[in-house]
């Protein structure tokens, strides 16, 4: 356990460009990491490249400062810029989270500065970045000069130090703040009269959460719903930003696949539609570790996943989740037999076994394991340097 005494010497530089008032994964991990760090007394100046800002603009927070980075063509110019405002600041480590303007200012910072980097790998960072002609070579110079390098995924820290074995690599899993994460009375009461108006008597209803993006395997997943033979036996709910080839998709099907597709909501606004869910559908070809896997679980609503990236690291078939290979047609098909013909007593034992597992990772966890790399790399600069 890391003294929390020593958790105030922490003053950390975070550079990101997901964070609010952006929506998605990225931004809500990157705002409960540095919430509940500052909780624990580190200091924390958050600059937050974004083409949303039309101005620079500092403003004081309760545990540091939030810096609004505005990013127009010239990427150097706000690199340059955010530059001129830190340089004579006392940072005891800088911090990259998520995008391209991160990784590139952040080794540069480390070496002005002198200071350690602890680089935060996602999902899409890394499997994006690593074949990418133009972010192939910034991600690399970027973990080659971490001090340590946190992926959300096994598997991730497992492909890093392959590549960098010089490189401490961590598994820093995402966390949850199950206080965040209960249904109330009238959670449910509004998922039972939402059922009831929009969903034919026993169909069960499968929820896609987030980004669908193509990486997200949704199109191969309908695809193996109206192959299946069991399609007529749910009602998918969407609720977040749809790729236009799936939304082309869903509506070339719209005979067949019944669904109901709602744009991104608030945490409070998407209890309900999670209490309306029977299951939660995870179908990544790749990924990290996304946020809707410990959500769902923490409110007892079990997936059908693809086994890949986080949800190969916590998950368990037919335990705490309907798992299958991913990408693999006939497991996915598998899996949907599964979940049409799940018997409710087994339906119960999934999620009471979802529970139990969210428990295991919660965000005072999640802070500790951050706490832990800041307190080990706190002497050193990087291990690229010392070589």
């Amino acid at each position: 356990m890391t003294d929390k005494c020593s958790n105030e010497s922490f003053r950390v530089l975070w550079l990101t460009e997901n964070y609010p008032p952006q929506r998605g994964g990225m931004a809500v991990s990157c705002d409960r990491i540095i919430r509940v760090l500052r909780e624990n007394k580190v200091k924390i100046d958050v600059a937050h490249f974004s083409r949303r800002y039309l101005k620079w603009k500092i403003v004081q927070k309760i545990g540091g400062r939030h810096f609004n980075c505005p990013v127009r063509e010239d990427f150097a110019d706000a690199i340059n810029r955010l530059w001129i405002l830190i340089e004579r600041e006392k940072y005891t480590h800088i911090a990259a989270f998520g995008g391209l303007l991160p990784m590139i200012a952040a080794p540069v910072f480390s070496r002005w500065l002198g200071i350690p980097l602890v680089t935060l790998i996602r999902g899409n960072d890394f499997d994006a970045g690593i074949f990418s002609l133009k972010r192939g070579d910034i991600l690399r110079e970027c973990l080659r000069e971490s001090a340590a390098v946190c992926a959300v995924s096994r598997d991730k820290v497992e492909k890093i130090s392959l590549l960098f074995p010089e490189i401490k690599t961590i598994w820093t899993p995402n966390g949850i703040d199950l206080n965040d994460w209960e249904f109330s009375a009238e959670d449910k009461k509004f998922a039972e009269k939402w059922r009831g108006e929009n969903i034919l008597e026993n169909r069960k209803v499968l929820g896609f959460f987030g980004q669908l993006k193509r990486k997200k395997g949704g199109l191969f997943f309908l695809e193996n719903l109206r192959r299946s033979g069991f399609a007529e036996k749910f009602h998918l709910l969407f609720v977040g930003e749809i790729e236009t080839e799936m939304r082309e998709w869903l509506e070339a099907n719209s005979e067949t696949i019944s669904f109901t597709n709602l744009e991104f909501l608030d945490r409070f606004e998407l209890l309900p539609f999670y209490a309306a869910c029977d299951f939660c559908v995870i179908p990544s070809f790749y990924d990290g570790m996304p946020n809707v896997l410990l959500e769902s679980a923490a409110l007892g609503v079990p997936s059908i996943s693809s086994n890949t990236g986080g949800m190969r690291d916590i998950l368990e078939d037919e335990k705490t989740a309907i798992l299958f290979n991913s990408g693999d047609d006939h497991e996915c098909r598998k899996a949907i037999e599964k979940a049409a013909l799940i018997k409710e007593n087994a339906v119960q034992n999934l999620k009471t076994n979802c529970i139990r597992l969210a428990k295991k990772f919660d965000h005072k966890s999640e802070a500790e394991n951050y706490l832990n790399v800041f307190a080990k790399t706190s002497k050193q600069r990087s291990f690229y340097a010392e070589k």
